[in-house]
């Protein structure tokens, strides 16, 4: 299955949406996610629902009972229509990522010129948010496999 996700991705890389065509927000995202693995690590991400334009959303990465990662994150609507993802580790200025592809239930943002990521990929599978981020050529991929988060815990 990942396999043809990420060759559906490359395919809708290849032909970039016109801003006329521009999706909606990604209200999928919509949510609170977790991961949890075997070696103790966790991560979890937190989405709002789109409005004005805007989704907001936070990341955290730790290990045991320590946070190691957090980012702030946000989904934005240009005027022009375009969506853009932007992204502050530890708080730091914000990382600019356009969408360059989108499909039912996924979207693809990409800065050639950042560093590390170049690449962030959302999409769900079933009742899982997936998400991955990369270089343009899809090296040193990272990937998280979240379900849905028990917040009533």
């Amino acid at each position: 299955m990942q396999i043809i996700i990420s060759g559906l991705a490359a395919l809708l890389c290849a032909f970039p949406l016109a801003a006329a065509d521009s999706p909606e927000m990604p209200r999928w995202m919509t949510g609170a996610w977790e991961q949890n693995r075997s070696d103790g690590q966790w991560s979890d991400e937190y989405w709002t629902p789109p409005r004005g334009g805007l989704m907001i959303g936070a990341a955290r990465i730790g290990k045991g009972n320590k946070a190691e990662v957090f980012e702030h994150m946000r989904i934005i609507q240009r005027d022009d229509g375009t969506l853009v993802f932007l992204v502050q580790p530890f708080g730091r200025p914000a990382a600019e990522f356009p969408m360059v592809a989108a499909g039912e239930r996924m979207i693809d943002f990409a800065n050639a010129a950042h560093d590390y990521p170049q690449r962030i990929r959302y999409w769900r599978e079933g009742d899982r948010l997936k998400a991955r981020i990369s270089r343009m050529d899809d090296s040193d991929a990272q990937e998280w496999d979240y379900g849905r988060m028990d917040v009533a815990k």
